[in-house]
């Protein structure tokens, strides 16, 4: 019988995967089918974010260098994002596990998270 956690599952790796897809075979920069940034359309400056969409396809083609200089935040966290994904697929995970998963992506985790975050929002639009 198929549960209700392999057909989320399912589902979710499949929309992953038609994204990248699109994302690996469509250009960001050069296609009207990718949403712009609404910060950057009203009020001019990079938001944390922008950029992410042609990093990704950069990344989809290899081009590291190029990605890193659309979004270095994305490219620095995809493999903490992938960390994180991998300890929620854990089934019951060992203490060490669970304290690990919690100290990297508890409260103050997300707190240090958030910061860098607005950190980079703001110094990307000094520089």
């Amino acid at each position: 019988m198929i549960t209700k956690q392999q057909i989320k599952i399912t589902l979710i790796s499949t929309a992953v995967l038609v994204l990248l897809i699109i994302y690996g075979s469509f250009n960001p920069s050069k296609s009207r089918f990718f949403p712009k940034c609404p910060v950057k359309t009203a009020f001019h400056i990079d938001c944390p974010g922008c950029g992410s969409q042609r990093a990704v396809h950069a990344l989809l083609h290899f081009d590291v260098v190029q990605a890193f200089k659309f979004n270095a935040l994305l490219v620095i966290a995809l493999p903490y994002l992938a960390l994180a994904l991998g300890l929620t697929l854990i089934k019951n995970p060992s203490e060490k596990i669970t304290s690990l998963r919690n100290r990297l992506y508890g409260h103050h985790a997300t707190l240090i998270v958030l910061g860098v975050v607005v950190f980079f929002g703001i110094f990307r639009n000094i520089l």
